[in-house]
């Protein structure tokens, strides 16, 4: 019986999957910053007022999970959008140690404008809906399984 051997590892960046990702965030980027430029937001300002938009009135913790951010990272980015009139933070009522977040009337009259950003990042893509659909949701899935790893380990 022979042993045949190991073949080499391809480590050629372009064969890397993370890379691929990681260059595509870097692409998006490039694509969303016009139109977030008009808006007055960064990209993770963005994402903050779309998670707010579609979910208002929900606390720093909740919104970090949903953003995959920690406090540290959050709370400054919050500040800087309340700065600019877009939402308020307040303690709650029921439990002070939880802060909620709410959007202002300006930072709800802001989600006609965000339009503009998805429109801009759809026609970027080219790709029919269903093939975004599914590769978001393979995306997520993935991500979903290296948390698990890393949690794991």
């Amino acid at each position: 019986m022979t042993d045949s051997p190991t073949p080499p590892l391809n480590l050629d960046i372009d064969a890397f999957l993370c890379f691929a990702i990681y260059s595509a965030g870097h692409a998006f980027n490039r694509v969303y910053r016009r139109p977030l430029e008009r808006l007055g937001l960064t990209y993770p300002q963005y994402l903050a007022m779309s998670a707010l938009w579609g979910e208002e009135g929900t606390s720093v913790g909740h919104l970090g999970e949903r953003l995959a951010l920690d406090t540290n990272t959050l709370t400054p980015l919050l500040k800087r959008l309340e700065a600019m009139g877009l939402l308020t933070r307040r303690r709650s009522a029921a439990d002070e140690r939880r802060v909620v977040v709410a959007l202002t009337d300006k930072g709800r009259a802001m989600r006609q404008e965000a339009g503009d950003v998805i429109r801009c990042i759809a026609e970027a893509m080219g790709l029919p809906e269903a093939d975004l659909v599914r590769l978001t949701r393979e995306i997520r899935a993935l991500r979903g399984a290296l948390e698990r790893a890393a949690a794991a380990a």
